[in-house]
């Protein structure tokens, strides 16, 4: 790295492999390898001028002013001071600037927080404190617990027993479960001597820098002896250390070639769809006054030709003038007044404006968070008009829609359902944070965050109900969890997923308390009462089995198999004497699964002694055998998996965000398609999915891509693509040539509704180039998408894709590292500041706190700042050409000399003074309906995706208004004040008294038009418009004074002009006859489109001035509840189980040498009888969940987890 932060690494040549050998920096250095500081700033000290200036040349009309500017200077042509120019023009470029620098600042010192973070590396023999920028690859590096992976690392050695690592991966892939790495035995000898760490010279040679995330290759050499590595022996940068107390790590990747700094995209300067229009409306305006600027000339020519001659006597014309020179003179000076057609004013007011809009999204009250102190941020003030565009949202899961927190919900135990609450008389209650919570005093070891309110469940327990007892028995053994216990009774859990977590905690607090594990036994506390039960063996989750079971023997001898699973996988293998209970409790799964929870099925088996001895050994020759050992253990696990004992079934909540389901249909009105990109798996984005409402049973079908090869994936598409439209030709569904100008895609109706999941590896096939279009052509047509599964650069990609082939703006929003990539490619890019650190706020254009403030974001200050936008466009255009034309047609009665129709000073004050404040008012205040109506009517919303506020069209009509406003405001001043003479018998036919009549004619009409076009006053917009119009008349009568003309005569040569005209009645009815004149067409076109064809928003007006008072209170947010026979699968966990390492006895920790069961008699006491009821929360990161802020009133989404170290 350079000192000015430039990445200075050089390759020869592209890396195809890389080499790299431990404690030896010469060596490694001869390779060029990158250093491990990072880099997301834009500019440099040197480079920021250029740079900052060339983007924003890239405006057009920036161009435009310096090349004006250039002209001005030039003595012969200009008829302006140069510096009414050069002022406006380096105001827009240093305030535009001094913003830009302003955020390139902030993202310096986000890389140099990062880049000076300290870790330990092994340098010289011994442990040195340095700073993450100077470590290199071939370093050996100790980290400790909850610190950040420094670089890409291969493991040597940890602190766990069998050099076990635990780490979080947020950053990456979104997910807090805690994944297990583990090193190889021979580096892991070296343990934390100093000594021999510094001797080790291993040499390894793997794959290059890339950004996959869940694969690696590569090898080590040592003492010559080469051993694989793979993705399990790797910590990579954006993990976090947990629940070690430290490790050794080698140094394989650095800074920019880590996989996490590989899935991050690049810094693109974002510019919003207006402003592209914006300068394609500049070009054709530019070659529209180079038009008119050449007729000018022309006419010149013609005139000096014909008429000129006659006044060489009073102009005589300087030596080689001829009329063809006056006429290239003549163009270049009608440039220059012309020009204000596209005034530099426009971009200091568009930026005022966007500045404004931005300041209400950061005071927004109804936006504000107040359980984290966290307001809504506009981190960017060029993209609100964007936010009212908005068709494709892409989302992430984890931590974004949802809180990852799982809570124990109900259940379902021998045809009994738990969880609701009634009150005497039957009646369902509705659960809140006032209903009363069960005592779970009687168990000491109980987690006092563990919520549950149906008091029945635990008066069951009490009782000594055999089937309740087994239910929680089977949930406190069945399952891959690891506990410690640092101090006596003071439990947390380890889990691999958050659902295994929530059951487990759950039966801890019914009084069956997992306590410890060894490879060979578990140990749980029953009602008080210490058990150790034998683990005979786990027959692990998977994908394709979706359940697990273990074989245990209990303190009595009695040999078990308890399983639980997928409902309909483990109703296939029930015994025929449970068809009674299965058909209850399907019900209750019905019911349930209505409410968008997931579901498990419990059941369990007693053993023959003999036969399990036989599977015994044969088991493990199927675990030995090197040829088909998997499909061989699973003709075991099918065999001994049968006649199963239904015992019940759990309920578990994986907890939404607040207010999720709401948003998401709210933007579904809005006709804003939302597509889910998340690193979890299938099912649980499935899951997710239904119970959000971004997937609904009322969906004609939900298609599922899930290909293992290109063709494969090329046809699942086609089959997609042809059951939504049937009648289509297969010949021509996916021609690569059905674009629309420019290779965008036309978007195609269907009838009906339909769903879209596609997995990571289906839609790395999907994003192949060659089935690129016929991804995205099915996934178009879907209401919804889902891919599962996906890389942080595979977000980035189906962002982009849908930009190339789209004409639409497309939202990303997500919380975590893994969203950073597809927040830079998206238009906006939306970062929720939630659980996994800041990386996704510190890259986005906008942040807040909850996925539900982005209906607020998008509906109502994203629609408003686009109106705003496009009625100050439409009002500026016209009022600039209209008083631009009157200039033109002005030039066939001067003799085409480039004289002004107005007073010099009024041509100043124009858009200074006298327009300015007026439109300004109406683009910060204007609002059509407020936020309650916007909100019930979310339809108003479209008219913004179909960019029909403001659009080419729009922009010609307001030309041909703005003609024929001009041809008015010239036209019958003119008229008027020929052969005039004032009520004294005096004349007032001059040129002077003329500019006067037409500036002030302009001005009323324009003022006037402007108020027709507001839809909202307020006190500041009246007093903008009425102050304009007297700021005139009292700036008007000053500079025409007898007193300024004595003091600069040549600065005020209109002396008394406006007191002589002014006080005219001819003249105030010209005035009033132009305004009409004006306006008349703007009613009459009006009147008749709300009459024949009304749009979306004169039909909401129409409501809202009939209401005739504010609207009735939006109805009570409720529970969606539905009614569906869908059961969500449950997800056991992200990947492969751990039932190999339970049973390994890799992952043992030392054991707490102290036990006691840690309950109070339990007995037969009971407790009274108290309605209510929800459950308890789980999550696997073990921080403090949705602490209750003092004076801030808590909801019942606020839940708590099991993990109690202050440490996680």
């Amino acid at each position: 790295m350079s000192f000015f932060g430039l990445d200075c690494v050089r390759k020869k040549e592209r890396e195809l492999e890389r080499k790299l050998r431990a404690n030896d920096r010469e060596y490694n250095l001869s390779f060029r390898y990158a250093t491990n500081a990072i880099k997301t700033s834009k500019y440099n000290f040197f480079t920021f001028l250029p740079l900052n200036l060339f983007e924003q040349f890239q405006r057009i009309a920036n161009a435009y002013f310096l090349f004006l500017l250039v002209l001005q200077v030039i003595p012969q042509i200009s008829s302006l001071s140069w510096f009414t120019t050069v002022v406006p023009l380096v105001l827009v470029l240093s305030v535009t600037a001094a913003k830009d620098a302003t955020d390139d600042i902030n993202r310096h010192k986000s890389d140099n927080q990062v880049n000076n973070r300290k870790v330990q590396v092994l340098i010289d023999r011994k442990l040195s404190s340095e700073k993450w920028m100077n470590v290199q690859v071939g370093d050996i590096i100790k980290l400790e617990n909850n610190q950040f992976v420094t670089a890409d690392l291969l493991l040597l050695s940890s602190s766990e027993p069998l050099n076990l690592v635990y780490i979080e991966t947020a950053e990456l892939d979104g997910e807090t479960n805690l994944k297990v790495r583990q090193a190889l035995t021979v580096t892991g000898d070296l343990g934390d001597d100093i000594e021999k760490l510094a001797d080790f010279d291993g040499e390894v040679r793997c794959e290059p820098p890339n950004n996959r995330l869940d694969r690696f290759t590569g090898t080590l050499t040592c003492s010559s002896q080469k051993y694989p590595l793979d993705n399990e022996k790797i910590l990579l940068r954006g993990c976090t250390l947990r629940n070690t107390e430290w490790c050794f790590g080698l140094v394989l990747f650095g800074g920019p070639e880590t996989k996490l700094m590989q899935n991050c995209g690049k810094s693109t300067f974002k510019r919003t769809s207006v402003d592209r229009l914006m300068n394609i409306l500049v070009l054709c305006i530019f070659g529209f006054l180079a038009f008119m600027c050449t007729i000018l000339a022309i006419g010149n020519y013609l005139w000096e030709l014909n008429e000129g001659s006659g006044f060489t006597v009073f102009l005589p014309r300087l030596d080689g003038n001829n009329a063809g020179f006056s006429a290239f003179l003549t163009f270049w000076s009608y440039v220059i007044i012309l020009n204000t057609v596209v005034p530099i004013s426009l971009y200091v007011s568009v930026e005022i404006i966007r500045l404004g809009n931005s300041f209400y999204i950061d005071w927004d009250r109804k936006m504000y968070y107040a359980r984290n102190d966290t307001p809504a941020e506009a981190r960017t003030t060029t993209l609100n008009e964007e936010l009212g565009q908005i068709k494709y949202v892409f989302s992430d899961k984890t931590g974004t829609l949802t809180q990852n927190i799982m809570t124990f919900n109900k259940c379902s135990i021998n045809g009994k359902s738990y969880g609701d609450v009634y009150d005497y008389s039957g009646q369902r209650l509705e659960i809140t944070e006032h209903t009363e919570t069960v005592d779970f005093s009687f168990n000491e070891l109980a987690d006092p965050r563990f919520v549950f309110h149906d008091h029945s469940l635990v008066e069951a327990v009490k009782l000594e109900n055999p089937e309740v007892q087994a239910f929680f028995k089977l949930l406190s053994l069945c399952h891959t969890v690891m506990a410690e216990e640092k101090k006596e009774g003071e439990l947390f859990y380890l889990a691999q997923s958050p659902d295994e977590g929530a059951l487990v905690t759950a039966a801890r607090n019914f009084g069956f308390v997992f306590r410890s594990r060894t490879p060979d036994s578990i140990s749980i506390v029953e009602m008080g009462k210490q058990s150790s039960y034998q683990l005979l063996a786990i027959l692990d989750f998977n994908n394709v089995r979706k359940r697990m079971s273990v074989i245990v023997r209990s303190p009595e001898g009695k040999l078990s198999l308890y399983c639980k699973g997928a409902d309909t996988i483990i109703y296939e293998r029930l015994h025929h004497s449970c068809s009674k209970l299965m058909d209850v409790t399907t019900e209750h799964l019905n019911e349930f699964a209505g409410e968008g929870l997931r579901t498990l099925a419990l059941a369990y088996k007693d053993l023959d002694e003999g036969y399990f001895t036989q599977w015994k050994q044969r088991h493990h020759e199927a675990s030995t055998c090197l040829d088909n050992r998997e499909s061989k253990l699973e003709q075991l696990y099918e065999e001994i998996e049968k006649d199963l004992m239904l015992l019940g079934a759990t309920a578990i909540e994986d907890k939404l965000q607040d207010g999720v389901p709401q948003t998401i249909e709210q933007l579904s009105k809005a006709d804003i398609k939302i597509w889910v990109l998340t690193g979890d798996k299938q099912e649980t984005a499935e899951n997710i999915g239904y119970s959000c409402n971004l997937l609904r049973e009322e969906m004609n079908e939900v298609f599922i891509i899930s290909g293992n090869s290109l063709d494969d994936v090329r046809q699942e598409l086609r089959n997609a693509r042809t059951s939504m439209k049937p009648n289509e030709a297969d010949d021509s569904i996916f021609l690569p040539g059905r674009t629309l100008g420019n290779g965008v895609i036309p978007d195609e109706v269907v009838n009906g509704e339909y769903g879209l999941v596609i997995n990571g590896h289906s839609l790395a096939y999907a994003l192949d180039h060659t089935v690129e279009l016929e991804f995205l052509k099915t996934a178009c047509m879907c209401k919804a998408v889902i891919c599962c599964r996906v890389t942080p650069l595979q977000k980035a990609q189906v962002v982009e894709l849908v930009k190339k082939y789209k004409r639409a703006v497309t939202l990303a929003i997500g919380d975590g590292a893994n969203d950073v990539s597809m927040i830079k490619a998206a238009h906006i890019g939306v970062g929720i500041s939630g659980q996994e650190g800041m990386q996704a706020v510190l890259s986005s254009d906008y942040s807040f706190a909850q996925f539900r403030f982005l209906q607020r974001l998008l509906l109502v200050h994203g629609r408003w700042s686009y109106l705003r936008m496009c009625k100050f466009l439409r009002y500026f255009f016209y009022k600039n050409f209209t008083f631009t034309f009157v200039h033109f047609w002005y030039a066939f009665f001067c003799g085409f000399s480039a004289q002004t129709v107005y007073d010099e000073w009024f041509i100043t004050l124009y858009n200074l003074v006298y327009t300015a404040l007026p439109v300004l008012g109406m683009s910060l205040f204007d609002q059509d309906v407020n936020d309650v109506w916007s909100f019930q009517h979310p339809q108003l919303y479209v008219p913004g995706q179909l960019n029909l506020y403001f659009s080419k069209t729009a922009f010609f009509k307001c030309a041909l208004h703005s003609c024929y406003s001009s041809l008015v405001l010239f036209f019958i001043p003119y008229a008027a004040m020929h052969s005039t003479v004032r009520d004294d018998g005096k004349d007032v036919a001059d040129y002077q008294s003329f500019a006067v009549l037409t500036q002030t004619c302009l001005l009323f009409a324009v003022t006037i038009q402007l108020g027709f076009e507001m839809c909202y006053w307020t006190a500041v917009n009246t007093v903008f418009v009425l102050g304009s119009l007297a700021m005139y008349f009292a700036v008007t009568f000053t500079m025409y004074s007898n007193g300024l003309f004595l003091v600069l005569p040549s600065a005020f040569p209109f002396m008394g002009t406006a007191r002589n005209s002014l006080n005219q009645p001819n003249v105030w009815l010209t005035v009033v006859l132009t305004s009409i004149l004006c306006l008349l067409p703007v009613v009459t076109h009006r009147f008749l489109l709300m009459l024949l064809s009304p749009t979306i928003n004169d039909k909401v007006m129409f409501k809202v001035r009939k209401a005739k008072a504010t609207p009735p209170p939006p109805p009570r947010r409720t529970r969606i509840r539905r009614t569906s026979s869908r059961r969500s699968g449950y997800a056991f966990s992200h990947a492969q189980g751990y039932g190999d390492l339970v049973t390994s006895g890799r992952f043992l920790r030392r054991p707490v040498t102290s036990r006691s069961s840690g309950f109070t008699n339990a007995g037969r006491t009971t407790t009274g009888f108290s309605p209510m009821g929800r459950s308890a929360g789980y999550s696997p990161t073990g921080k403090a969940q949705n602490t209750k802020v003092p004076d801030v009133e808590v909801t019942s989404l606020q839940m708590y987890r099991t993990i109690t170290n202050t440490t996680l």
